[in-house]
């Protein structure tokens, strides 16, 4: 790996553990049938895309939830329970770890979201760690929903290379999706596939000599 001086982190299954699974069970029980087609880690219906920039309001996206359902009735509660169980937390210490790395490297976030799990992931925040949200832990932190773009397409990495005068060959970027990072290469910057399981975060970097 190339001298890198900047580090932009994906959020989902990097630093905060979410399960596809669980979420793919409790659409299930809403009335979601073909659910690997519907929702899963490397695809997904188009209403996931359009909600994750924006395109479509949470109305429109539960709205669409239920279109999608078999069971008409379910309510906005049902749909946000079932949506946020693919949520489950940060591991004990990673919050240490990117403070760590912070002192070494400019650090991002950048994280393909949606506003109910924005909300959630506030929230959880608050309630855990008693943290506004993520500002402290990376010098800026980037969501899909709120620019209007999600990887992987090139034109979010290049909009975050632009704003923070980043070099992408010094540039490094860690996902867990390898699809996120065709985009990101194609920005012209390194890239790293996170595998392993986010309270080994540390290990990673470790390994890859960036702590």
């Amino acid at each position: 790996m190339k001298k890198i001086k900047n580090i932009i982190f994906d959020y989902g299954n990097v630093i905060f553990e979410i399960d596809f699974k669980r979420a793919q069970k409790a659409l299930l029980q809403l009335g979601i049938e073909n659910i690997e087609t519907f929702f899963a880690h490397k695809n997904h219906d188009e209403i996931f895309n359009n909600f994750e920039t924006a395109a479509i309001s949470p109305a429109e996206f539960r709205a669409g939830i239920r279109a999608a359902s078999s069971k008409k009735d379910i309510t906005d509660e049902q749909i946000d329970a079932a949506w946020n169980s693919l949520l489950i937390g940060v591991p004990e210490n990673v919050h240490e770890v990117l403070l760590r790395v912070k002192e070494n490297y400019r650090t991002f976030l950048l994280s393909n979201n949606n506003e109910i799990h924005y909300n959630w992931i506030v929230d959880y925040l608050k309630r855990e760690f008693n943290m506004p949200d993520n500002t402290e832990l990376f010098e800026k932190a980037y969501y899909s929903q709120q620019m209007f773009l999600r990887k992987p397409h090139v034109e979010i990495f290049e909009k975050v290379l632009k704003e923070n005068n980043l070099n992408p060959e010094e540039t490094l970027f860690i996902d867990d999706s390898p699809q996120h990072l065709v985009g990101a290469k194609a920005a012209g910057m390194q890239t790293l596939l996170m595998t392993k399981h986010p309270k080994y975060l540390e290990e990673v970097l470790k390994e890859n000599d960036i702590l």
